[in-house]
């Protein structure tokens, strides 16, 4: 399998700072038609780092997330909340510096890394801190969809949220679509033993479809076994495409907008 010639497409969720030659992965990625990344963090240090790569590499094509990982719930959101509200309060605020979302936060019961009460409670606060500031909320969810949208219930849904990877079927579709969401798929849409997350994704509405590589994980067929990047999104939108009887071109098209639209960014 080859990746479609396509320009346009945007890696909605990845981890630039866990690549080895942030310069060489970005150009890799131009290269290959993505004309956005979104660079997430999971902890303050990453987060920052996050930051740091939005603002001086990309030229303009990288933007970056804020947050605590569920699997470093236990060290509490107090660093990443004091981060925030720093660059927020600092020139241009938080749109001056790229950041664009809260997250990846959420519940992680599949490895549950942290206890479930501390993943809960950081979970909550940064709902409050993306409802405080108007950003978008990165959602990791793994073996919690009840968990998970019982907080955000709780909690108040902030106008934009992605549940980010989805790993679920269209049961678990159609209830984060209920709770306002955007949808991002990765490179688990490509991979055999995943029917119910290729259903899901040929049945998801178009304006809610989001594309990611969540690199350097999740490396998509045909390139399992060696470390993900951003150049590989168009694997994941081919299949995407495939599954839903479009063509890569439309899929790049729809997919980029529908991340302009999750992430609050100008076309």
């Amino acid at each position: 399998m080859t990746a479609p010639a396509v320009q346009g497409w945007f890696d909605s969720h990845c981890h630039l700072q866990d690549e080895a030659d942030v310069p060489a992965v970005v150009a890799r990625a131009r290269a290959a038609g993505v004309g956005g990344i979104v660079c997430v963090g999971t902890s303050a240090p990453s987060s920052a780092t996050a930051v740091d790569l939005a603002g001086n590499c990309g030229d303009g094509t990288v933007w970056a997330t804020a947050g605590l990982h569920p699997h470093e719930a236990s060290s509490g959101v107090a660093e990443v909340t004091t981060l925030v509200e720093r660059l927020a309060a600092g020139p241009g605020g938080l749109a001056g510096a790229r950041v664009v979302g809260i997250g990846e936060c959420g519940f992680d019961l599949h490895y549950e890394h942290s206890p479930r009460d501390a993943q809960r409670e950081a979970f909550a606060a940064q709902v409050a801190l993306a409802n405080r500031h108007g950003l978008t909320l990165v959602i990791h969810t793994r073996q919690a969809w009840d968990e998970t949208l019982a907080v955000l219930a709780a909690e108040g849904v902030p106008e934009r949220v992605v549940f980010h990877c989805f790993t679920g079927g269209p049961d678990e579709l159609r209830r984060c679509l209920a709770a306002g969401a955007w949808v991002s798929f990765s490179g688990i849409v490509t991979f055999p033993n995943a029917p119910e997350v290729r259903e899901a994704a040929a049945l998801c509405p178009t304006d809610r479809l989001c594309v990611e590589t969540d690199a350097p994980y999740l490396t998509p067929v045909p390139h399992r076994g060696r470390p993900n990047e951003p150049a590989f999104v168009p694997y994941v939108g081919a299949v995407v495409a495939q599954v839903r009887g479009v063509s890569p071109e439309e899929l790049a098209a729809s997919s980029t907008a529908a991340a302009h639209a999750a992430f609050g960014i100008a076309p």
